[in-house]
């Protein structure tokens, strides 16, 4: 009760509830925007809050990260687009319902169901929390070092049909991170005598080219687009009541989110393939599934809405981040030398649960504000998509140039943004930079502190986790290897 009260009490500031506020609503409206999505408005975000407190900056991120999912349910239903990537899925079963009238039923399950998915990712959460506590100290510079690989591996496997694409990226995002002054003997590394460079690259800079930037200038080259869609009639709490019809759905797709969120570089797109499979595979009408069904409803926001909390456990455990956002929000940790990892846990536990609270209260503050604004979010969907996307320039030129009051900086950073462009127009898997950039300064720092003590490569792996890590890493190219050459056996036999 006592860290209960102490997490409570970092959370019961003005600051704090106002950036909780802020975010949470912020979210719900970039998500139903077409176009823009969370990882831009985190990017555009991330550098005003380096100047606030730590759980200020990361509750109005969360705010963002949590809530967006909420908002692209809205377009995906009404008007067949989805605001956010990781809406596409609602599209499915949640535009059929509208043009057969049920569009405020829709709703209503999209609701209920994102809130129930993310309540119950937050509950396993704080129910693991005891566990993360118990085991995070085990893990030593060789065990994090391991882990980190684990997940590079991980982020590159998940593109599938653009592995080797994937891992060039991952590569790249690695190199980049080694670019500047290295702090352990003073080096030059990768900077040409160029003396701009000797600062590095910020990450900063990337995130907000790669993903704000060139989504700016995606904006800009299309065919201006204004959607339309019809005002919503009626109340939009009677989703609770379905979704305890279909109960047995909802927690296996929240099972699948918490699952799917808690290994890096898998996320939301995997949750909802395997919750919508489960569900149509179980389903006593598997033909509804494409035409309106509402247990695919229930499946894909569900399973979406229960990853962010889940992908919050690698990041605060270990510091590794899972994917895209959560690499940003490490690094406000950085900033505020707030270090995730074992230490937070043994050292500052009231304010991890500080972030569960968070995590919770948002969702609350965000299901109440859909309940009483959804018609309001209307015209949001009708602002022109050009508009957006100069806001969007120049909003994040602002960014960049705060951080450093550098034009460098903004330069490079449109740099990065043509880049960003071009790997959009070409398909090309961006997030591999972010997390190679994140987990190659981890794995770069850990194995140089663990080769201190390490004699042999036999000692490397001499301790249960760092084992455990190191066979886990085997199996999973070891699978991998064996999926690639079936493949190739079945292809070359289909041929004779």
């Amino acid at each position: 009760m006592e860290l209960l009260g102490s997490a409570i009490l970092i959370l019961a500031r003005w600051d704090v509830v106002a950036a909780l506020l802020v975010g949470s609503v912020g979210g719900v409206i970039i998500g139903a925007i077409p176009g823009v999505g969370a990882a831009v408005a985190i990017a555009i975000l991330l550098p005003a809050t380096f100047s606030l407190d730590p759980i200020v900056g990361l509750s109005a991120l969360l705010g963002i990260y949590g809530s967006s999912m909420y908002g692209g349910a809205i377009p995906a239903i009404l008007i067949n687009t989805p605001g956010t990537a990781v809406n596409a899925l609602t599209t499915y079963e949640g535009t059929p319902m509208t043009e057969r009238g049920e569009a405020r039923r829709a709703l209503s399950l999209a609701y209920s169901a994102s809130f129930y998915g993310a309540v119950f990712s937050i509950v396993c959460l704080i129910l693991l929390s005891p566990v993360l506590a118990w085991i995070a100290p085990m893990f030593g510079s060789r065990e994090i070092f391991l882990a980190a690989l684990l997940g590079v591996i991980l982020v590159v496997l998940a593109h599938r049909g653009q592995i080797l694409l994937a891992g060039m990226m991952a590569g790249f995002g690695i190199w980049l991170n080694t670019i500047g002054l290295e702090t352990l003997q003073y080096s030059q590394r990768y900077t040409f005598g160029q003396t701009w460079l000797s600062g590095g690259v910020d990450l900063i800079v990337v995130v907000l080219g790669l993903f704000a930037i060139s989504q700016a200038f995606v904006l800009l080259v299309e065919p201006d687009k204004r959607a339309h869609a019809e005002p919503i009639t009626g109340g939009l709490l009677s989703g609770f009541k379905e979704l305890a019809v279909y109960k047995r759905v909802a927690a296996a797709s929240g099972s699948f989110g918490v699952m799917m969120g808690m290994i890096p570089g898998v996320g939301e797109f995997t949750a909802q393939f395997l919750s919508y499979t489960y569900a149509q595979k179980t389903s006593k009408t598997p033909e509804a599934f494409g035409k309106g069904s509402p247990e695919g409803l229930i499946a894909s926001e569900t399973a979406n809405n229960a990853v962010p909390a889940a992908a919050m456990i690698p990041l605060l455990a270990l510091g590794i981040p899972g994917e895209a956002l959560t690499a940003m929000m490490l690094s406000v940790f950085y900033v505020h030398n707030v270090i995730p990892g074992p230490g937070l846990f043994q050292n500052q536990l009231d304010f991890v649960v500080a972030i569960y609270l968070a995590l919770l209260v948002l969702n609350v503050l965000v299901l109440v504000f859909l309940l009483f604004s959804t018609n309001i979010l209307l015209k949001v969907i009708e602002i022109p998509t050009r508009f957006i996307g100069m806001a969007v320039l120049t909003l994040s030129f602002v960014g960049v140039y705060s951080l450093r009051n550098s034009a460098i900086d903004c330069a490079m950073a449109a740099g990065f943004g043509i880049l960003g462009f071009i790997m959009k127009r070409f398909s090309l898997p961006i997030v591999p930079v972010i997390l190679g950039m994140v987990l190659g300064g981890i794995m770069e720092n850990k194995l140089r502190t663990s080769m201190m003590r390490v004699k042999t490569p036999f000692d490397f792996v001499d301790r249960p986790i760092a084992f455990l890590l190191f066979l886990i890493i085997i199996i999973v190219l070891a699978s991998h290897a064996l999926g690639l050459w079936r493949g190739f056996r079945s292809a070359r036999e289909s041929g004779r």
